[in-house]
């Protein structure tokens, strides 16, 4: 797992070699001078739950963490509001409309890809469904699971920030019942 310091290797800006890291959150180009930063990346988690009050959650089909237990989401693209972005990934993963959606709260979390990590802002939204009946595993998603809250396995969910999400539900068991 390498700090994107120890994967960055040429400016962005001019393409000099070796930029150097300032030990915070940025490289400094020694030739140009500018500096590129090492910030968040916008991502989102949705929480769904079905009329049993259970919640869904999807088994990983790729890597990171292929098999293991995941919530629907993704990263927000450029010019896309992360509203946008929990409709988009959740009909893209699981070909459902969502009915209503509301932010919940907030996680940082280290997203290994390729032997660097990217750092990110995962945001929940808890949201419903329109019609369960066109549930269809897709894309990133190999499989759909649902657990009531209390018996999630926690040690078969893939990053930080969805176990914290698991938690937080567990505290907010009213959410979307």
């Amino acid at each position: 797992m390498h700090h994107p310091s120890l994967v960055i290797k040429y400016c962005p800006f001019c393409g000099a070699s070796d930029p150097v890291y300032d030990g915070v959150k940025a490289l400094r180009c020694t030739i140009c001078g500018r500096r590129q930063f090492i910030n968040a990346v916008a991502a989102v988690a949705v929480i769904i739950r079905n009329e049993r009050g259970e919640i869904l959650l999807t088994r990983r089909a790729h890597d990171p963490g292929k098999g293991m237990l995941d919530m629907p989401g993704g990263f927000v693209d450029a010019l896309e509001t992360v509203e946008q972005t929990v409709r988009r990934e959740v009909k893209e993963e699981l070909n459902l409309d969502l009915e209503t959606i509301s932010y919940l709260t907030s996680f940082p979390n280290e997203y290994l890809f390729e032997d660097m990590i990217t750092y990110t802002a995962d945001l929940a939204f808890a949201a419903t469904v329109k019609d369960w009946s066109v549930l269809q595993p897709a894309d990133d998603v190999a499989a759909v699971e649902f657990y009531a809250p209390e018996n999630i396995p926690m040690d078969e969910v893939v990053f930080k920030s969805i176990r914290q999400f698991v938690t937080f539900i567990k505290f907010k068991v009213d959410i979307l019942m």
